[in-house]
């Protein structure tokens, strides 16, 4: 199966960075609040994209590139993964992963062979399997993720953590839980929840916190995190 999708040009999937988007197929979590769903339950349904088209595209405009954003889905699943990556780093652009951190080793084998510049890390949750498996919708074995996390800070590459805040599944106090158990770290981003388009039927129906609560949560995560983005 091939690559899903393709944004020529993003501004706002790096942060300061002009990209080009990568969306891959497929997910081993099945979370409530995705937007890419039709990408994890019907991936046959999306044409495949055609490869060399999409690095003719990024060499053409390499000038104009920082980057390209590989996406899904679950990149780490993805069989190309790595010639992905090393075609566009040939074009002299950096790649920044998104990933869910549960295959820690397909990770640190990305970073031992230098194929990544910047990592971001979804934490969905506190540490504990219970919570973190309810937000994941599956059955999630917390030491991968914990792996994950380890390999991710002490790989002197540049990166973040990022919690979406879903007010039915997520209290205010869990994202601070989560900044506790993530410092000291590099980077925090605290994403406000877009119940359109959700995964879950009922979560469309979902208000989102107001932002003056996740301004007051990022203030208080930034006794454990120096730098704490708030996208509200």
């Amino acid at each position: 199966m091939g690559i899903k999708g393709f944004i020529k040009t993003s501004l706002v999937d790096w942060d300061g960075k002009v990209t080009s988007v990568i969306f891959l197929p497929n997910c081993n979590f099945r979370c409530p609040m995705c937007h890419n769903y039709g990408l994890i339950l019907h991936p046959e349904r999306y044409p495949d994209q055609d490869y060399e088209e999409i690095m003719n595209y990024l060499s053409e405009n390499s000038d104009f590139l920082d980057g390209v954003v590989i996406t899904g889905g679950e990149p780490t699943l993805y069989e190309g993964l790595e010639r992905i990556c090393k075609d566009v780093r040939n074009l002299g652009l950096k790649v920044k992963l998104d990933t869910n951190g549960y295959m820690p080793d397909k990770l640190l084998k990305l970073l031992e062979d230098d194929l990544v510049d910047y990592i971001a890390m979804d934490v969905k949750a506190p540490l504990r399997e219970d919570i973190y498996s309810r937000l994941s919708g599956v059955k999630v074995d917390i030491e991968r993720i914990k792996k994950s996390i380890g390999i991710i800070k002490s790989s002197g590459i540049d990166y973040e953590f990022r919690t979406t805040v879903v007010p039915s599944l997520l209290k205010p106090e869990d994202v601070v839980e989560i900044s506790k158990e993530l410092s000291p770290a590099r980077r925090f981003a605290i994403q406000q929840f877009v119940p359109e388009n959700s995964m879950s039927k009922v979560l469309r129906e979902i208000k989102p916190y107001d932002k003056k609560i996740l301004e007051e949560l990022a203030r208080e995560c930034k006794r454990y995190i120096n730098e704490v983005i708030l996208r509200a």
